[in-house]
């Protein structure tokens, strides 16, 4: 019988079957990914960015980066090194001989397939004779010849061939193991079981242990959780917190800490660099005891960032640690937000929580935009500008322009702009004037409704309101363009804006004439409420009302006139109802009306259906698609790193100092983007006052405010019996109730009858 044998690979060539795979694996999928990508294509890419972003400190460091980078080298060695290894185990395997053969009796009496008896027997005789060993011939030959004569000869022996390829009958199955018998072998043993041991019981559990140290340790933002407890601890304890505060907050994360970070480095020049920024930077609350503010990795790193933000020079071993501080700072202010935000949440869900003010979460927000242009809060956005210095403001702030923002300096004619500037030469001007239109200039649309409602439009208390914010973007350098396009003015046009310009002019003959307009349009309503009036006299009386830049004589006139109108109109309405043929006419009429009411209705639902079918698959599209985060880098001249652009938008109650929608992080706003932002509307009905704000993350100066009015009226009254609720339970209640209906009808027909 037929049986199984395992055997571990002697001559090593299955073991090369084995390698040849295994290295295929890792070396195809490696080089698809690792392989280093078009680098001109990173090259080109700054190299149109040179022109606008050429003098910030993060194009400059990417550009010597790149220079000196010796890691795509080091993968392209790495890979080709593999790719040889695959190449050289193929060609080894290719040259190595077939352990196992198909046996063919023909092919060793070299005879042809499908050969008669005779010819077999006849070749036979010769090959034979020739190899005979008492001829002198070889044994092994003359023993394979007779096996394969009897293979074609003897019934049996080729019914064994031809069912299991072997004249003797089904054979031992044979099978390799791809690994080389002194793996096996006695003598090994102990260093095999090593090497497992190491493997499988040591470096394996270190690995997965080190990993989920780690990972345990931050949170899904790759912050520290120690960070994220110090911030909300410091949050809830100050909810009111002032710009200081909050960067004594920042700069005590656990991310500068070097027991938590290793990135993190304490020098030993510190204890001379330190103290001598601060007796240059002045106050910054160096005696306060409260930790972690009073620790040294807390202090240096606060010092980092306020020399940052005045744009000091600092040594090289300074300015490195700063450049490590920098690049922390936007993730942690990310963070701070989050934190009061879900404080907010709590407070407003809990009850008997404090909640932070508005005014901490927006500082963080300021905040931001201070650490990426390198300014201080209170210094003026054209300083985000290339060549601009403190003592160039004054050129600005002139009486002749007063030119304090970057909207400002854009709305101002070229020739007016280059006579300001006209401290920079011919390059830095237009060098100023790229960056400057390059900067983003963002138009906002508000949509506010109630979804998944039957009037959408109407806002009741506790309902969940929707605001569909459409933020489209545009470079400031199209603004210049409208300039250029814009026709220049005039003579008519200036004669016209000079007249319009007197007519706007109050005087104070005409706010005399105001009281008397007003009294003479109470007297109007007072006189028109005495008779009925029809439509197209009250749109009459609105028009004369809105044109009417007239007397009290005038006033009185007019309301005579009037009078007299209404009178024969009322007369003439009287004549032509008692002309009416009949009262069926009267009632297609009605009918006509309520048909196009119907209509009116049907097409508003139809509309309404449309805008929530529409809002549903906005939602599922977002839900469904993952956009890049990759938008526009961020002109800034002292931030270490690129930076895109992102914003803030969320919806706040400015008077009471509160978060009404938490703050949405827009990061994919290329050219246009929809956002929706939900709140609860007030349990108290009445008129509220809201503000939608958009905040940039990076630019300062760029924030957009735009007020929202909110009418939340009474909820409706839930319907006790309402038509679509009677539903009957079964058929048959259906079918009696329809014969009860027809026995009263007929006992009524009856009862007409007699």
């Amino acid at each position: 019988m037929a049986g199984q044998q395992f055997q571990y690979d002697d001559s090593g060539n299955t073991f090369f079957y084995f390698l040849t795979s295994f290295v295929g694996l890792i070396v195809i999928p490696a080089t698809y990914y690792l392989w280093p990508r078009d680098q001109n294509a990173e090259q080109l890419r700054l190299k149109s960015l040179r022109r606008v972003h050429g003098r910030c400190l993060w194009y400059r460091l990417r550009l010597m980066k790149s220079q000196q980078s010796i890691v795509p080298t080091l993968k392209k060695a790495a890979l080709l090194f593999g790719w040889a290894v695959f190449l050289f185990l193929a060609y080894k395997v290719s040259k190595l001989d077939r352990e196992y053969q198909e046996y063919n009796p023909y092919e060793v009496l070299k005879l042809e397939a499908g050969a008669s008896v005779a010819e077999i027997k006849k070749q036979y005789r010769v090959l034979s004779l020739k190899h005979h060993p008492d001829k002198g011939g070889d044994e092994a030959m003359f023993m394979k010849l007779a096996k394969a004569y009897s293979a074609l000869t003897n019934e049996e022996s080729r019914n064994n061939w031809e069912m299991y390829g072997n004249p003797d009958g089904p054979r031992v199955t044979s099978f390799g193991i791809a690994l080389p018998a002194w793996i096996v072998d006695q003598k090994n043993s102990m260093l095999v079981l090593l090497v497992y041991g190491l493997a499988f019981m040591v470096i394996l559990p270190v690995v997965v242990g080190t990993w989920w140290y780690r990972s345990i340790r931050y949170s899904g933002d790759q912050i520290l959780i120690n960070t994220t407890q110090l911030f909300m601890h410091f949050m809830y304890k100050t909810p009111t917190m002032n710009m200081k505060r909050l960067v004594m907050v920042l700069t005590a994360a656990f991310e500068f800490d070097p027991r938590s970070n290793k990135e993190a480095i304490i020098r030993p020049t510190d204890n001379i660099e330190v103290p001598q920024l601060i007796r240059e930077l002045g106050n910054i609350n160096v005696k306060k005891k409260e930790p972690p503010f009073c620790y040294p990795y807390s202090l240096k790193a606060r010092v980092l960032l306020l020399t940052h933000l005045a744009r000091m020079d600092v040594s090289e071993n300074i300015e490195e640690d700063q450049r490590f501080v920098m690049k922390k700072c936007p993730a942690l202010l990310q963070e701070i937000i989050n934190v009061g935000c879900q404080l907010t949440m709590m407070a407003t869900s809990r009850g008997g929580l404090r909640a932070p003010r508005l005014t901490s979460i927006e500082n963080c927000m300021k905040l931001s935009q201070m650490v990426v242009q390198g300014l201080q809060e209170a210094k003026s956005p054209l300083l985000q500008l290339p060549h601009f210095e403190e003592e160039h403001l004054r050129y600005c702030i002139s009486k002749k322009y007063k030119v304090r923002t970057l909207q400002d300096l854009v709305s101002l004619k070229d020739s007016d702009r280059r006579n300001m500037l006209r401290f920079l030469g011919e390059e830095k001007y237009e060098e100023v004037l790229a960056v400057l239109g390059s900067f983003p200039y963002i138009n906002m649309e508000t949509k506010l409704q109630v979804l998944d409602d039957e009037d959408s439009n109407n806002i009741t208390a506790g309902s969940i309101v929707t605001v569909t914010v459409t933020l489209t973007r545009k470079r400031m350098s199209e603004m210049f363009e409208k300039e250029e396009d814009a026709p220049p003015p005039t003579e008519e046009t200036n004669a016209e804006e000079q007249g319009d310009a007197k007519t706007n002019k109050t005087k104070v003959w005409q706010n005399k004439n105001k009281g008397a307009k007003k009294a003479a349009k109470s007297k109007k309503k007072k006189l028109t409420k005495k008779k009925p009036v029809t439509q197209q006299q009250a749109k009459g009386d609105k028009a004369k009302q809105a044109n009417g830049n007239v007397g009290g004589n005038d006033v009185a006139a007019a309301s005579k006139a009037e009078e007299d109108d209404l009178s024969d109109k009322g007369s003439e309405s009287d004549e032509a109802e008692g002309n009416k043929d009949s009262p069926s006419e009267r009632d297609e009429e009605s009918d006509k009306q309520s048909e196009t009411e119907v209509d009116e209705i049907a097409g508003d639902d139809e509309e309404e259906w449309e805008a929530l079918q529409q809002s549903i698959q906005r939602r599922e599209k977002a839900l469904l698609e993952t956009k890049s985060k990759v938008t526009h880098p961020v002109y800034s001249l002292y931030f270490p790193e690129e930076k895109q652009e992102w914003w803030w938008l969320y919806i706040a109650d400015r008077k009471e100092q509160t978060l009404v929608s938490m703050p949405n992080h827009v990061c994919t706003l290329r050219d246009t983007e929809e956002v929706e932002l939900k709140f609860p509307a007030p349990t108290k009905t009445g008129n509220y006052q809201y503000t939608v704000i958009l905040r940039s993350d990076s630019f300062m100066g760029l924030d957009q405010i735009k007020p929202l009015k909110l009418e939340v009226h009474e909820a409706k009254a839930l319907m006790d019996n309402h038509p679509q609720w009677d539903i009957p339970e079964t058929e048959e209640e259906e079918d009696d109730q329809e014969d009860s209906d027809g026995i009263e009808e007929s006992e009524e027909d009856e009862e007409d009858n007699d």
